[in-house]
């Protein structure tokens, strides 16, 4: 299936249309530096999707590895806000004087993609991916000596490391492995030159996601 987008209002749009417009924001990222690394925003997004499915992920949590990044890519025209009234992350903490799109990306990407259709999981699994670094960072020294200088730098703008308290609520969340997993996967997915199936490889994926077969 080849990746073009459409543009058409949401609620008439086909799940393979919503696919294609989605999978056409990752698409023109394709030249799009990752946070000053030496990797693309596509490139970043793909090798993080390809640890999932080596590991067994299923379906959704792929999903979520391939997609949690769209919060930076969604159109401004495009409604970033969340219909269900479900509040999937409690942990949200910022500083507000630094970049706005950096700081709501992973609420607007969830919130995006669950305007489209995508499923409940995989928007959960987008919103939490920067309070799962949060908790890994208070968790793990090593975790957090080991992030690359944009990493750290994006740590910061989001509250830094978690307190003990807030360790713990967080260790309650039913998806709390895979939330970390996934945190894990992205921090891995960072190296210059990886070859990575494309786009295509996830496209029924990705329209099974909006069926609600996964």
């Amino acid at each position: 299936m080849t990746v073009t987008a459409m543009t058409k209002p949401t609620a008439t749009m086909t799940p393979e249309q919503r696919v294609a417009t989605v999978f056409q924001l990752l698409q023109n990222a394709s030249k799009m530096s990752f946070m000053g690394e030496e990797i693309t925003q596509l490139e970043h997004a793909l090798q993080g999707a390809q640890l999932a499915k080596k590991d067994g992920a299923d379906e959704a949590t792929i999903l979520a590895i391939l997609l949690h990044d769209i919060g930076h890519l969604c159109p401004s025209t495009e409604p970033c806000t969340n219909t269900s009234g479900k509040v999937w992350a409690a942990f949200h903490k910022t500083n507000v004087t630094a970049d706005i799109n950096e700081i709501n990306h992973a609420r607007l990407g969830a919130e995006y993609l669950h305007n489209l259709g995508f499923s409940e999981k995989t928007c959960e699994l987008i919103d939490s991916h920067i309070v799962a670094k949060r908790y890994l960072s208070a968790k793990d020294p090593e975790y957090l000596a080991e992030l690359s200088v944009g990493s750290k730098q994006s740590l910061k703008l989001h509250g830094g490391p978690f307190t003990p308290a807030e360790m713990r609520e967080f260790e309650k969340d039913p998806l709390f492995k895979v939330k970390v997993q996934i945190r894990k996967w992205e921090e891995a997915a960072r190296v210059p030159g990886v070859k990575t199936p494309t786009l295509d490889a996830y496209c029924e994926m990705a329209i099974r996601n909006l069926k609600q077969v996964v």
